[in-house]
């Protein structure tokens, strides 16, 4: 019988990914090859999918908080950590965006492969749907993300963001410079039809 999760790798750790889950593509990749995360480091994971940035920086970092809407997501996510040998280090919660963090808490570093993708309301009426897609504008995700993120981030701290060229990443880098952070394009990767862009932003000093 066929099985519903597919497995895959990257780099020597592994990750199953169920079929109500996003499959790593290449902005998840853009983004796992350009984490760099510290011992000392308070990570939030935002979106997490099969958990693959949670899992990663729960490998160095001294802890790590990962959420999705998707309750098969948070499942899959658990499954993962277990896999890799870090569900000690890595608390997995279901809510949107921020909803299920405190607002006393706070991280050093913040990271969200956001659903950046122009569509239709019909294409968000599955799991995978709402995974990329980001509304007419492909920025109903990015703004909430940026409206809300300061709230969360210590003085010292940092955020990394994933969107695509078809959702306006200058409107991404002039919000996030209205809420006091300074923004800068870190990494980027041409496929077919648009650029994926990874945007780091840390506090103005």
């Amino acid at each position: 019988m066929k099985s519903s999760r597919k497995k895959l790798f990257f780099n020597d750790h592994a990750f199953y990914v169920s079929k109500d889950v996003y499959e790593p593509a290449e902005d998840t990749f853009l983004l796992a090859e350009n984490l760099s995360v510290r011992g000392n480091d308070v990570v939030l994971d935002i979106g997490t999918g099969c958990g693959i940035f949670g899992i990663l920086a729960a490998k160095k970092a001294k802890q790590v908080v990962a959420t999705d809407l998707n309750p098969y997501a948070v499942d899959c996510a658990k499954m993962n950590a277990r896999l890799n040998k870090v569900a000690d280090k890595i608390e997995l919660l279901v809510g949107d965006l921020f909803q299920p963090i405190k607002q006393s808490e706070h991280f050093s570093l913040i990271l969200f492969n956001a659903p950046y993708l122009p569509s239709n309301p019909d294409e968000e009426e599955t799991w995978i749907g709402r995974a990329w897609a980001g509304g007419p504008m492909g920025r109903r995700l990015v703004d909430r993300f940026i409206a809300g993120v300061p709230l969360y981030l210590y003085n010292h701290g940092r955020i990394l963001l994933v969107q695509s060229s078809l959702s306006n990443v200058e409107e991404t880098l002039h919000r996030l410079d209205e809420k006091g952070l300074e923004a800068r394009i870190l990494a980027e990767k041409k496929v077919m039809f648009e650029t994926i862009v990874l945007i780091e932003a840390q506090r103005k000093k």
